[in-house]
């Protein structure tokens, strides 16, 4: 109203939001939009419903005219056709166009007369006219194009009506048989590979997709085999479809190619036991050419081959397994006929590799329990994975099919073309090869077929010179993708190892020790050494470098990740354990016969890093420990068994101040006292420590306080007595080694209690770090890791009985004219007893075929069986203070060790260099000088009394004696060098390592008391 003196116009700002106006347009432009949809919806819906109204008034049109063109038909040629001749057929007639055109396969007056035109053609063709002439006339290239098409719909209409009507098939009486089979009769005549449109009639057939009607048809039949055997249907069906395969395929064949989804491979191929109902189509499909032209369409397809494949018929029978099961079965008839090409066998093993990997693992019943009990010993969550079983008679189709002779046919062929291992041939067949025996060994029971493989085929030899080879060039080929299950940048020797290995370990439980170190066979033993160094770095590479599973066992990792989810992993996890079962056991042949330095054996890459690692559960170190020992040297392996006893001892600390068991031993009766004593304590008490007072023969305790040294005298003396082969628990063989006597039941009563006590016994000795004297025989030490010993072990027990098994291995004449049974004698004191090695085994005579399998049992019966009972009792109550991991670090050779030490000579210039000295000697002491060169002068056998007589024990520290505790030390003895001072024997306190050394003048004096002490056997009473 008045100027307030500012020039500037004031903004209207509208506080009531968006203008009315403005809201007014956005309505009405959605409104808009909206009812133009619902115009175009209408329109759409209108058109929608004029094309059904169109369709249904075409349809009820259509459905009047045929019923009136049948009307028409019936009354021209009857109901059961009884007005029809050949003339009939003939081009220029309406007979078939009119059927063509009502014809209803769910009709039944319909199927009647189908069935009724083809009985007249049937008639026609036996009264000798020729089909072409009855459709075509004299000239069939005139009018062949309504010919054909006649020929192609009265054929598919013929299975077409065999396909709504094959519930009949199921109850079927005379009638629906004659009828089923006259137009069976009718579309084998018409497709004859004789006939001029048989290439067009099979083409139209296929892509009308009649292979998934016969697989339906077919089904229905095998509902009722009886009726399908006794009626000749099928052999109907089994023409018919002959001439279908047959004609494709073929060279002269120009049919285009088949939807894969609806071919011969995929619809009938997967039918349960086809053959067994279409054995004359086993025979066709079987033919080289044809075969071959199935596989190589199903391997162009591959990949996808599984979502082809039409439902399955129950879980028990899943169309893939099916699939493998008949291919399998036909494959084997095709790989035995002669010239069978490399291509055929390359393509068959990419197909059954593909699906074999796709079918749940099928294990032995041995397989099976054994894998249960590991599941149940290493507590391993299943998961929430269920796996599908296979029907029993499938199951049993497919591993039938790969027998031995399937193996061996398909290998040769494989490797039959290999002119040099490396190039490109070779290296598709080694694929190929790999590929498919990798599936089948983890999905298959494989104990029959790889003896096959590693006598009977070339597979180990190529391995070798391929692995060999890319070792040697130092570049590995790259096996090709679409066949070797894995990815095209993962190295070169992961799947030729996973065959490889356990294939060439079933090798070495076979071979004898002739074959293999003077024959030098399979393998020499310079390549040997260049295997164990190749095996040696993929390990390494494989569990240490880049590790799939750092915190898990291979093993474990193994069972949780299958095949199916990650076969690249899979295959790694796989080559750790085989090729460390294969290094473990060519360090058995090894330690056997040296043939390589045991450094061969050792990784590169431990230090003391990895050393520290080892000793921590979960760690990739303690995992290559567990799986693969032999890569870290000896010593370094005792240094973590020994901190392993120290942690455990640690943690039983308050009961080790101050013993809790004190025995007295009467040493008379130093076993039984041991027994009585020992057999009362709880595991605990035997990890605490034991105290010992010894009671010599007049019932008087001897003098000595036991300070660890009476316990470690006690421990050799109980293994010495306990162990003799006089008490007749324990026998030796011819090398003097020690084994449990299999009679050692009939000399004492309770003689398992005893082996319990004496596993014990060996425990503790271990447990303490007490060598003792005590030989075993290493098929028993194999016992204590729970192995199973084989026909190369059987030298060590009984040498004669060896020779008599590889004279009859390597015997060229009839091994049945020997005269030998599946019975074994055993002669136990005089006793004889006869065992069978197999059930029925005194009627079944050793022969040619079954000589190796006898070999095995009766080293099997000797090295395992008769000592089973007293291994079992041993180990039990060797496991009560050793854990069988501490004890699978170690092959049976550094377990003798770790038992009894080193059987060479004491190594006095270590105990030299490692030993203290009080009382006023010193290093530089005449009387220092004078004892050495005392002790270097011993015999063994003295030397072993003399560190017996200062320590307690005979044998030194297993890693050298700056391990004893304490060390080893002389004092002084006899303060005055006087004479009566001077004639005092030497003593020891062996609990702290201690010998008490007067100060003598001479060698000889020195020389002469020491041998005095050391032999005395006086106990403690020298003290």
């Amino acid at each position: 109203m008045f100027f307030s003196g500012d020039p500037t116009s004031r903004k209207r700002v509208a506080l009531g939001g968006r203008s009315s106006k403005e809201r007014d347009t956005q309505k009405l432009m959605e409104q808009t939009r909206m009812e133009r949809d619902r115009r175009l919806w209408q329109r759409k819906q209108n058109a929608a419903a004029i094309i059904i109204q169109k369709c249904f008034r075409g349809r009820k049109a259509a459905k009047a005219e045929r019923a009136k063109v049948r009307e028409q038909f019936l009354s021209r040629y009857g109901s059961y056709c009884q007005n029809t001749d050949r003339c009939c057929f003939c081009a220029d007639s309406d007979y078939l166009r009119q059927l063509f055109f009502f014809f209803n396969a769910r009709n039944a007056g319909d199927y009647t007369v189908l069935v009724e035109t083809c009985r007249g053609m049937l008639n026609l063709v036996r009264d000798n006219v020729n089909i072409v002439s009855l459709f075509a006339g004299v000239d069939y290239l005139a009018v062949h194009a309504l010919v054909d098409h006649r020929v192609k719909n009265l054929a598919y209409i013929c299975i077409l009506s065999l396909y709504q009507n094959r519930q009949q098939l199921l109850v079927p009486d005379a009638e629906s048989v004659m009828q089923s089979t006259v137009l069976l009769e009718a579309v084998a005549a018409l497709i004859d590979p004789k006939l001029p449109w048989a290439c067009k009639t099979v083409s139209y057939l296929c892509h009308r997709n009649v292979f998934a009607l016969f697989r339906e048809i077919v089904l229905a039949e095998r509902e009722n085999v009886k009726t399908s055997s006794s009626t000749g249907k099928q052999s109907g069906v089994e023409h018919i479809l002959g001439f279908m395969i047959s004609h494709t395929g073929q060279n002269s064949c120009t049919c285009p190619n088949v939807d894969p989804q609806f071919s011969f491979s995929s619809q009938m191929l997967t039918v349960p036991f086809l053959w067994k109902f279409s054995p004359s189509l086993k025979g066709v499909f079987s033919t080289l050419g044809l075969s071959q032209h199935y596989i190589h369409q199903m391997s162009l397809c591959l990949q996808n081959h599984a979502n082809l494949l039409p439902g399955d018929i129950s879980a028990e029978y899943p169309g893939y397994a099916c699939l493998l099961g008949n291919i399998l079965e036909a494959a084997g008839v095709t790989l035995s006929q002669p010239a069978c090409p490399f291509e055929m066998a390359i393509d068959l093993a990419a197909v059954t590799t593909f699906l074999l990997e796709a079918l749940p693992p099928i294990k032995s019943s041995t397989q099976k329990a054994k894998e249960d009990a590991a599941m149940i010993e290493e507590d391993v969550d299943s998961g929430d994975d269920i796996q599908i079983a296979l029907d029993a008679d499938l199951e049993r189709q497919i591993i039938s099919s790969i027998d031995s002779r399937f193996m061996l046919q398909l290998i040769n062929i494989l490797f039959g073309g290999i002119s040099s291992v490396g190039d490109d041939r070779s290296v598709v067949a080694i694929g190929a090869a790999c590929a498919f025996l990798h599936v089948t060994f983890n999905t298959l029971p494989i104990e029959r077929i790889m003896t096959v493989l590693a006598y009977r085929t070339e597979l180990v030899r190529v391995l070798w010179e391929f692995m060999k080879n890319c070792h040697d060039n130092k570049r590995w080929s790259s096996l090709p993708e679409h066949l070797s299950l894995v990815p095209g940048d993962a190295p070169g020797w992961l799947l030729p190892l996973a065959v490889f290995c356990p294939v060439y370990k079933h090798m070495l439980m076979i071979v004898d020790n002739e074959e293999f170190y003077e024959q030098e066979r399979p393998l020499s033993l310079r390549d040997i050494r260049s295997l164990i160094v190749i095996l040696r770095q993929a390990l390494w590479q494989l569990l240490w470098v880049n590790p799939t599973h750092p915190n898990a066992s291979a093993k474990t990792a193994l069972r949780g990740n299958t095949s199916k989810q990650n076969p690249y992993e899979f295959v790694r996890n796989k080559v750790s354990i085989v090729a460390s079962e294969l290094l473990s056991q060519l360090q058995d042949w090894n330690n056997r016969r040296e043939f390589a330095p045991p450094s061969d054996f050792h990784a590169d890459g431990v230090d003391d890093f990895f050393i520290s690692q080892a000793v921590i559960d979960g760690t990739k170190a303690n995992e290559i420990m567990k799986l693969a020992p032999f890569l870290i040297p000896f010593t370094s392996r005792v240094k973590i068994f020994n901190s392993q006893l120290v942690a455990i001892k640690q943690r039983h600390g308050p009961h080790g101040v101050f013993a809790r068991n004190r025995f007295r031993i009467r040493r008379d009766h130093i076993l039984e006292d041991a027994y009585n004593q020992m057999s009362a304590l709880s595991e605990e008490d035997l990890r605490g420590l034991i105290r010992v007072t010894f009671v010599n023969e007049l019932g008087v305790e001897e003098a000595g306080i036991d300070g660890g040294g009476i316990f470690k005298d006690f421990m050799e003396n109980i293994t010495r007595a306990a162990f003799d082969v006089q008490y007749g628990l324990f026998k030796e063989t011819v090398d003097h080694l020690l084994y449990p006597n299999p009679g050692s039941g009939l000399i004492h009563e309770q003689h398992l209690q005893f082996f319990h006590f004496l596993g014990s016994l060996l425990a503790k000795a271990m447990f303490e770090g007490i060598l003792v004297d005590i030989p075993f025989a290493t098929f028993f030490l194999s016992k204590l890791k729970q192995k199973f010993n084989y026909l190369n072990d059987l030298p060590s027990l009984d040498p004669e009985l060896y020779r008599h098994l590889i004279f009859l291995k390597h015997y060229q004449g009839d091994i049945a004219g020997l005269e030998l049974y599946f019975v074994i004698v055993n002669n136990e004191y005089g006793e004889q007893t006869e065992e069978e090695l197999l059930p029925g085994g005194r009627n079944l005579r050793v022969t040619n075929e079954n000589v190796i399998t006898f070999i095995h049992l009766v080293s099997n019966h000797r090295l395992n069986f008769q000592i089973r009972q007293q291994s079992s009792h041993f180990l039990r109550g060797f496991q009560q203070l050793i854990q069988k991991d501490w004890i699978d670090m170690f092959n049976e050779h550094e377990l003798q060790l770790l038992i009894s030490g080193s059987l060479e000579s004491l190594d006095v210039d270590d105990l030299l260099t490692h030993a203290n000295y009080a009382g006023g000697y010193h290093k530089e002491h005449y009387v220092i000088d004078m004892f050495w060169d005392v002790i270097k002068g011993f015999s063994l056998e003295n030397q072993k009394k003399f560190l017996k007589f200062v320590t307690g024990c005979s044998r030194g520290p297993l890693l050298g004696f700056k391990y004893l505790e304490p060390l080893f030390c002389i004092q002084r003895a006899a303060g005055n060098a006087s004479d009566e001072a001077l004639d005092r024997l030497p003593t020891s306190a062996t609990c702290m390592n201690l010998l008490k050394l007067p100060p003598y003048r001479s060698k000889e004096q020195m020389e002469a008391k020491l041998l005095y002490a050391i032999n005395a056997e006086a106990g403690f009473d020298l003290s």
